[in-house]
């Protein structure tokens, strides 16, 4: 397992602790560390998580509408908190993080989602963020822009 595959999970893994929960807490130094400790104690990602989830949470309205828009047929509150989360960074690195190659995003959300999610949830996460990125590349072209990757 890759390093940066690996690090995608505990975000996952710890955005899902924070939404199972209700989303409460913002203290996210002590779920993260929880996951490391139990997942990868010895793992060292460079801060990736960390900033994955800051960038994520800071920018969650916006990805959730992008969800929400894209998800038609599903009400964000229906989507199972994996698929929920699992889109949510996704979304924030296909469209948000400048650094990562749109294949790379939507491929390493597919991967979790076969994983950690039901039967159809690397289809379902395959076809929202694949809209997505049509849309996008569309949407730049109009624009007179490059997609990225």
């Amino acid at each position: 397992m890759s390093n940066r595959h690996l690090a995608r999970t505990i975000a996952m893994q710890s955005l899902f602790m924070w939404d199972f929960n209700g989303r409460q807490s913002k203290d996210f130094d002590s779920i993260i560390k929880s996951n490391f400790s139990y997942f990868a104690p010895s793992f060292d990602d460079n801060g990736f998580v960390k900033n994955l989830i800051k960038g994520v949470v800071g920018n969650l309205s916006e990805i959730d509408k992008i969800i929400v828009k894209y998800a038609t047929e599903w009400p964000l509150d229906q989507i199972t908190i994996v698929d929920r989360n699992i889109l949510r960074i996704g979304v924030y690195e296909l469209v948000m993080a400048e650094d990562i190659p749109p294949k790379v995003a939507i491929n390493e959300a597919i991967e979790i989602a076969k994983t950690f999610g039901g039967e159809s949830s690397g289809k379902f996460v395959n076809g929202v963020l694949g809209a997505i990125y049509k849309n996008l590349g569309e949407t730049l072209k109009k624009e007179g822009k490059q997609v990225k990757g």
